[in-house]
């Protein structure tokens, strides 16, 4: 009986071997699945090697646009460019990489939908957890993608104007010409001032008393805004005197005006007042001058 036992037990492991030798034979030689399998490996492959390319043509469209940017640019920090080029990049090889995943799980069989509604709803959370946090960073993307200001450029936004020493993705910094620093999420920044894009107008308004000839003093402030275009290197052009802008019983008033950078023109426009000053004195002090002398030649000797 025992004996009996022992064979049939022999048996069964060796029936158990036999049908999973042929189990396992039958999966070797089964042309339709490795069929699959093969074109499966191929797609995947393709899918990696296009997955490269397209990153590497977006890379080399990122670094020329933004080379051309830089070149346009007159006021630009290189930094804040190399900035916006690794984030930019660093979106596109997430994105990217995470596409080219979700393609590779679908080939191999996996169910892409539970994935896909899980990634929603926590991005959902996120989303709700930091509306402001992601407000903000959102504008200062498009802030450095559209060149809104650069570092250095003088804005106002809302009540607060100064010049812009940070440009972040989260906030803005602002110093004001008092020295104040202004610290303003850039979510908050919903409309700009940009005084530093393009060149500025420099304009000044001099009054004059009514006693003097007006052409004697169109004269002496022509003079006076030829000396001071030829000893300020950062004028392309000699102030224009515009002539007569106001005119009073007293009194009539001379405007003055020029074309400078943006980041000159309040100084500009305080040498214009210097110039015709030093003009002004200087005729004065000639004109004591000549009646000190006249007066001395009238006296008997």
């Amino acid at each position: 009986m025992r004996g009996w036992t022992l064979k049939a037990g022999v048996e069964d492991i060796t029936q158990s071997a036999a049908a999973w030798n042929e189990r396992l034979w039958n999966w070797l030689t089964n042309m339709n699945m490795w069929e699959k399998v093969l074109f499966a490996g191929l797609r995947i492959v393709l899918i990696f090697l296009l997955i490269r390319i397209f990153i590497k043509i977006i890379y080399r469209v990122i670094d020329r646009s933004l080379e051309r940017r830089e070149k346009g640019r007159l006021n630009v920090n290189p930094r804040r460019f190399v900035t916006v080029g690794e984030l930019l990049k660093n979106v596109t090889w997430i994105t990217s990489n995470f596409i080219m995943i979700m393609l590779i799980l679908g080939e191999i069989g996996i169910q892409l939908a539970p994935l896909v509604a899980g990634a929603g709803v926590v991005g959902l959370a996120i989303g709700f957890g930091a509306q402001s946090l992601v407000k903000d960073v959102i504008t200062g993307f498009f802030i450095i993608l559209e060149d809104q200001f650069a570092v250095g450029d003088v804005i106002q936004t809302g009540t607060l104007k100064g010049t812009v020493e940070v440009i972040g993705l989260r906030s803005t910094r602002l110093v004001s010409w008092t020295g104040e620093v202004h610290i303003i999420p850039n979510g908050m920044i919903t409309n700009v001032t940009n005084f530093s894009i393009g060149t500025a107008l420099a304009v000044v308004d001099l009054p004059f008393s009514n006693a003097r000839k007006l052409e004697d003093t169109l004269e002496l402030l022509k003079k006076s805004m030829l000396q001071l275009s030829e000893e300020t290197p950062e004028l392309a052009q000699i102030p224009n005197v515009m002539g007569v802008q106001s005119l009073t019983a007293n009194e009539y008033v001379i405007r003055i005006a020029v074309e400078c950078p943006p980041g000159i023109r309040a100084d500009m426009e305080r040498k214009i007042q210097r110039y015709a000053k030093e003009a002004l004195e200087e005729e004065e002090t000639l004109r004591l001058a000549q009646e000190s002398g006249q007066g001395q030649e009238q006296q008997p000797g």
